[in-house]
């Protein structure tokens, strides 16, 4: 298990202070460190625009202390391109925590734009934030299909809900193409669907026995998985999906489903894929 920092991404905008008030959060809770980084890039500095990086981060830090009295948090300004550099930054963090669609105070300085490359780059999960949530609704949600890929989302959101003391909803969405030769049988998917919801039971079983803590109801639909997700997030404080995401700059692939939650989301989502192998 990695332990290291959570590391949100400030920008000074509105979304991504909402990413540090949900980065400082999730630390509090599980007791780890925060680290605040800012991208400061090239032409932003050819600009004079470093004094308005350095009060981003400045501020962000200060929002961060005040919502988590006794929070480990430092900062870093960093220089470069902004996505290359929040991947490097995911390779020692425990996760990364960025803001969508979040505007800096320099045209140029998108945050959000960078989200979605951050979540299929990444070594780690990464948490996109779209906007301050106040409410509390007590419920994490996760979308699983058996593969390693949800079940490393699995065991981060049980991490998750154990931290807040919420259920976990581990949803798997078992969906019938229009082309598929079954499609106008209703027998064959009804059979279908029957069997393929028993085996999602069976997988999910041993993850409610490694963890008798916390509370894990399993919900099986016929539906297509982004839209099963879209509906059980209207009551989720986090949804929590798997990416087949690869490392590298040129080959990453970002799954259609857990890109289609992020577009479509607009509560906290948190893309996860088994971290790359040592050694």
């Amino acid at each position: 298990m990695m332990t290291g920092p959570i590391v949100a991404g400030v920008d000074g905008s509105a979304p991504a202070t909402a990413a540090v008030e949900w980065a400082a959060a999730d630390a509090g809770r599980r007791g780890l460190a925060l680290r605040l980084v800012h991208v400061c890039e090239h032409w932003a500095r050819d600009m004079g625009a470093t004094q308005y990086c350095e009060g981003a981060l400045e501020a962000a830090a200060d929002r961060a202390r005040a919502l988590a009295p006794g929070l480990e948090v430092s900062t870093e300004m960093l220089s470069g391109r902004v996505t290359e550099e929040l991947v490097a930054q995911s390779a020692t963090a425990e996760s990364m925590v960025v803001g969508s669609r979040g505007l800096g105070g320099f045209r140029g300085m998108i945050l959000g734009s960078a989200s979605l490359t951050l979540a299929g780059h990444a070594a780690g999960p990464v948490v996109v934030v779209r906007e301050h949530a106040a409410e509390r609704l007590g419920e994490i949600v996760v979308g699983y299909d058996g593969s390693p890929f949800s079940d490393a989302a699995v065991e981060y959101a049980i991490q998750q809900a154990r931290a807040r003391g919420v259920q976990l909803r581990v949803l798997y969405a078992w969906y019938l193409p229009p082309l598929s030769p079954y499609a106008s049988g209703y027998v064959a998917s009804d059979e279908g669907f029957k069997e393929a919801a028993r085996e999602a039971a069976e997988r999910v079983a041993p993850f409610r026995e490694r963890n008798p803590d916390v509370r894990l109801v399993d919900e099986q639909v016929c539906d297509h998985p982004v839209a099963a997700l879209m509906k059980c997030a209207a009551t989720a404080d986090l949804v929590v999906v798997g990416s087949r995401g690869h490392g590298g700059l040129a080959s990453a692939v970002l799954g259609s489903v857990s890109h289609g939650v992020l577009h479509h989301v607009t509560r906290p989502v948190a893309v996860v894929r088994p971290r790359p192998a040592k050694g």
